[in-house]
């Protein structure tokens, strides 16, 4: 992935200074940090100030962590309990059952259930049992989690429920990493985590970051593509990295929440949205409700963006929202 430079910053910006590149694993991926700072001590506490706040959101958001709040939560499925939450994993559910809703459950971070029997089914290289499979669906339903506004209270109805933020929480790991760097000034940064990332203001003399869309290649006849973003976000969803091949059938790590079973339309899909969590959910859904339900979905939301190139019957074809255009590089 490739990216170039932007125009004026924010008032409240410190001066523009020097490029400075950053990466670390975290949360079982690569982050890297792009920051335009005064001076390398100026990047590098701004630096170890992200990665800090990417360790304490994993801390709170993943459910591979068996003591983080998520997995805590997780834990109280069925007992009827109301459980307190923190603000960072009240945001992640608000917006998940948003999402949710608005894509008639295409998106569902109750998926959970039928996730884990996946990747076992990944690592097995063998599908999931049926039996199973059907027993863990009955957990799955975005109606199934209530939220208590007034109490920033969660509450699992059904025994069983898992919840699973992976469609979401990278994206809003994103914008807050952003956010740490405004508030210190920094606002021409670029975070990227995987195959997502989120920018801030242009880098100097430029009116946007110059960014080359992935995975291009795994596509027959797919032409490489570029573009140009500043102040938002860019997901990118599909079978690139996680998928398993089972009987000559490719499924994706992708599960659509309403049949439990892996995505096989061999697909990217490229949201670009205001915030990164936005954009992160929106690629799930397109991805599970395929491209012309999905664009209608996107078009629907303010500001969003997106494009799916699909392999059909050995010919690559292309779909995009009508607001694509504004990104696209001329």
């Amino acid at each position: 992935m490739g990216w170039l430079a932007g125009c004026a910053t924010d008032s409240n910006a410190v001066p523009v200074g020097s490029r400075y590149e950053f990466a670390r694993p975290q949360m079982g991926m690569e982050f890297r940090l792009v920051i335009y700072a005064p001076t390398r001590r100026d990047a590098e506490d701004a630096a170890a100030a992200v990665f800090e706040r990417v360790e304490q959101l994993n801390n709170v958001l993943s459910d591979y962590e068996e003591e983080s709040e998520l997995s805590r939560l997780n834990r109280t499925a069925g007992t009827g309990r109301w459980v307190p939450v923190s603000r960072e994993l009240w945001e992640v559910l608000e917006h998940g059952q948003k999402m949710a809703a608005l894509s008639g459950g295409a998106f569902d971070v109750t998926v959970g259930p039928v996730v884990q029997l996946w990747r076992r089914a990944r690592r097995q290289r063998e599908l999931p049992d049926p039996d199973r499979l059907q027993r863990a669906l009955a957990a799955v339903n975005w109606r199934l989690l209530e939220l208590d506004p007034e109490g920033r209270r969660v509450r699992l109805r059904r025994s069983g429920m898992r919840l699973d933020l992976g469609g979401v929480a990278k994206g809003y790991v994103m914008d807050e990493a952003l956010a740490v760097l405004r508030r210190r000034g920094l606002t021409r940064a670029m975070v990227q985590a995987g195959g997502d990332l989120a920018v801030g203001d242009p880098p100097p003399g430029r009116s946007a970051w110059r960014v080359r869309l992935m995975g291009w290649e795994t596509l027959p006849e797919a032409e490489p593509s570029h573009v140009l973003l500043k102040r938002c976000a860019l997901a990118t969803s599909g079978d690139l990295f996680q998928f398993v091949e089972i009987n000559g059938v490719r499924y994706s790590h992708i599960v659509d929440p309403r049949t439990g079973v892996g995505l096989t339309n061999h697909a990217l899909v490229f949201v670009i949205a205001s915030r990164g969590m936005t954009a992160d959910a929106l690629s799930t859904a397109v991805s599970v409700l395929g491209p012309e339900a999905g664009l209608r979905l996107v078009d629907s939301t303010a500001g969003a963006a997106a494009r799916v190139v699909m392999n059909v019957s050995g010919e690559t074809r292309t779909w995009e929202t009508r607001r694509w255009s504004r990104y696209r590089e001329l």
